[in-house]
């Protein structure tokens, strides 16, 4: 049982939960050996109670500690302590891509081409140190603060692959590859089927596949077409749209052959959105899809709640796949056979009549027209007529024309069905910006309405993309008061504010915004600022210490919420040896979270080993103690040669002082410091005692 306070590996501090998933409770904790700050991943009991899970669990995070990229969750350490596994991972402020795009309902073409590509280098070097992530999706994707993109959870996704995971499962199917679904074989290939529905997602702010349960979400990543994004977020260029399709296609072998390539078409769509250069090998270079069989299907429902998760198979190779593919289509073309061979032989008979029947129309129609082309019915009619009336129809409707109407204010779809009831089309469409119609209206046309106009006129239109957008400009570090008066006076935004804490960006100057810098945004659109509250220091109060041993005193402290400070040691007469005399700070005393305390153990009573003594006389004057001090106890501790002892421990009042007393010194030393205490506490400054015999 993990508790606040506690430490794992004599070396983690456990400091608060921050997060609770499927398998795993999230803590931010303190590593005292580096000093930094980090997250504890630690397995919930029913895994840790799985020798098998916690088996593959180790080799896959410890298999992830050996990755280091700008663009991943670095894994730090792994370890078990009295049946407590946990992973050590780099604490990243910030939010999950999920909680992002549920924030914003959906992201611009601009911002989740950025978020991809860094998607992609994390993934791609993972794939290069043969790594599979295996569960990519946005939950497992973090934005930190300064808009830096990382995947995380790559230790827990192999192990999670051969058990069953139930809790968490629903989330992580709207993701999953059909190969995944099918509980087969997985590869790189599988993580780019995943990236592609987290694009999908953050371009239109839904999956393409949705189900009452697991079951039918995964047969549709099976068998089912996924819808053009393009369907919910018109402005989605082209080449975009098409990286998202390659990336899901259903048979991995028509996806990116990997993650290199993916990143290239993406920084291609960033700089020629609307250019056409993603390259998809047709599906007819394939057999028919195969669709899922009844097996399949009950298998799938026997899974329901760990769709791609089967601890008791193997994985099975891709060729392996394809030859059984191979096997069902064969099997496919016998049953045809055998159905043709069955064919009543009646119904062979009419066919076969039908067919020749057939055949002689056709040759009929041939001659006629051969003899047509060689002028043989030229002298039967009035050929002169009949070409007259061809002519006359053939110019009548070359000129016949019609009357514009307007199409202004309405859809592109809406103007083109309109157009084409009056024998009109649309030739061109161009994209501008409006602040009166909303995107996808049509806000121009070239040909004025009531204009006269040849029939099978085409004519050109122009299409609003929505009020002019600009890039959010980046205020972070600047003062909060210059930074909204920017936003709310250059740029025409509403601006609110709120205050966070920071450990970075002082007091009143700008942590970030919401939206994040860099995203577009219209005039009058709403931005949140975040102003810095300055450092959060928490403060604790200082346990009692007295007369613990060394041990439980070291304990107190860390428990506390403080750090070890310096410890010496010192005769007493009262105090057993290896227990505590004086603490640095009064029990009560309200410090900050991390302040050392210093504190002095005993060495026992001092054994005089001469009867030569050095007597010193010391002299303390009222000036020198606290000014609110009125009565206490007060302590003498003489240091000399390294040693320290305790020469005075009385009881005294302000009316005593100036206080005079002789004290003994180490036989043959002439020198020594006197430290003062008042009830247990130090009082600053030291005195030098001269001695002699």
């Amino acid at each position: 049982m993990l508790r606040l306070g506690m430490f794992l590996g004599d070396r983690y501090e456990i400091l608060e939960q921050i997060g609770s998933g499927g398998m795993s409770d999230v803590y931010k904790g303190k590593d005292h050996k580096l000093n930094r700050f980090v997250a504890i991943k630690v397995l919930k009991n029913e895994y840790s109670n799985d020798k098998n899970f916690v088996s593959k669990f180790r080799i896959e995070a410890q298999s992830a500690a050996g990755l280091a990229h700008p663009n991943i969750v670095n894994v730090y350490d792994v370890g078990e302590e009295e049946g407590i596994h946990y992973i050590v991972m780099e604490l990243v402020e910030g939010i999950t891509l999920k909680n992002y795009i549920h924030k914003k309902g959906k992201l611009s073409v601009k911002e989740a081409i950025s978020i991809a590509i860094q998607m992609s280098m994390g993934i791609e070097a993972a794939h290069n140190n043969h790594i599979i992530h295996r569960d990519i999706k946005p939950q497992n994707i973090i934005i930190s603060r300064d808009g830096k993109v990382k995947v995380t959870d790559f230790g827990i996704a192999r192990a999670a692959s051969s058990n069953t995971i139930s809790s968490n499962v629903m989330g992580s199917v709207h993701y999953t590859s059909p190969e995944q679904a099918r509980g087969g074989y997985s590869d790189e290939k599988s993580d780019i089927y995943s990236l592609g529905i987290t694009i999908y997602e953050m371009l239109t702010g839904r999956v393409p596949f949705d189900g009452e349960n697991t079951v039918a979400v995964a047969i549709k990543h099976i068998q089912d077409e996924m819808d053009s994004p393009r369907i919910y977020s018109p402005e989605i260029p082209i080449s975009l749209e098409k990286i998202v399709f390659k990336c899901t296609q259903k048979r991995a072998d028509r996806r990116y052959t990997n993650m290199t390539e993916v990143i290239s078409d993406l920084k291609q769509s960033l700089i020629n959105p609307e250019e056409d250069f993603v390259k998809i090998v047709p599906e007819e270079n394939y057999e028919k899809t195969i669709m899922i069989t009844d097996d399949e299907r009950g298998k799938i429902k026997n899974e329901a709640g760990k769709i791609g998760y089967d601890n008791r198979k193997k994985e099975i190779p891709v060729k392996k796949i394809e030859e059984d593919e191979e096997l069902y289509e064969e099997g496919d073309e016998e049953e045809d056979l055998e159905d043709s061979e069955d064919m009543n032989p009646t119904l062979e008979k009419i066919m076969n009549v039908l067919g020749i029947v057939a055949a002689i129309i056709i040759a009929c129609i041939a001659l006629y027209i051969a003899a047509k082309a060689l002028g043989v019915f030229n002298g039967f009619g009035s050929s002169a007529s009949k070409k007259d009336k061809v002519k006359q129809t053939t110019e009548q409707e070359a000129t016949e024309q019609v009357e514009m109407i307007k199409i202004v204010g309405k859809t592109l779809e809406e103007a083109k069905k309109e157009l084409n009831a009056i024998g009109l089309g649309i030739k061109d469409s161009s994209y501008e910006n409006s602040d009166i119609y909303e995107s996808g209206y049509v806000i121009a046309q070239d040909v004025e309405e009531g204009k006269k106009i040849d029939k099978n006129t085409t004519i050109n239109v122009t299409v609003s993309t929505g009020e002019k957008t600009f890039e959010l400009p980046d205020v972070a570090g600047q003062d909060s008061n210059q930074a909204i008066k920017t936003l709310e006076s250059q740029y025409e935004l509403k601006v609110t504010t709120d205050e966070d804490y920071s450990q970075s960006v002082a007091k009143g100057n700008v942590i970030s915004t919401t939206p994040s810098a860099g995203t577009s945004v219209k005039k009058g659109s709403e931005v949140k600022v975040i102003v810095s509250r300055g450092k959060k220091i928490n403060e604790v109060e200082v346990p009692d210490i007295i007369e613990m041993s060394e041990a439980a005193a070291k304990s107190a402290i860390k428990s506390a919420g403080l750090s070890v400070g310096t410890i010496t040691s010192v005769y007493s007469a009262k105090i057993a040896e290896g227990y505590v005399v004086t603490q640095g700070y009064k029990k009560g005393d309200l410090v900050d979270e991390g302040t050392a305390v210093d504190f002095t153990v005993s060495m026992g009573p001092e054994t005089d080993t001469s009867n030569e003594q050095y007597i010193g006389t010391i002299r303390i004057e009222k000036s020198d103690l606290p000014e609110e001090f009125t009565e206490g106890t007060l302590r003498l501790d003489l240091t000399q040669n390294g040693k320290t002892k305790t020469v005075v421990e009385e009881d005294v009042s302000s009316s005593e002082f100036p206080y005079t007393r002789q004290i003994t010194g180490e036989s043959g030393v002439t020198t020594g410091t006197v430290k003062m205490y008042i009830d247990g506490v130090a009082v600053d400054g030291t005195f030098t005692i001269t001695f002699s015999e």
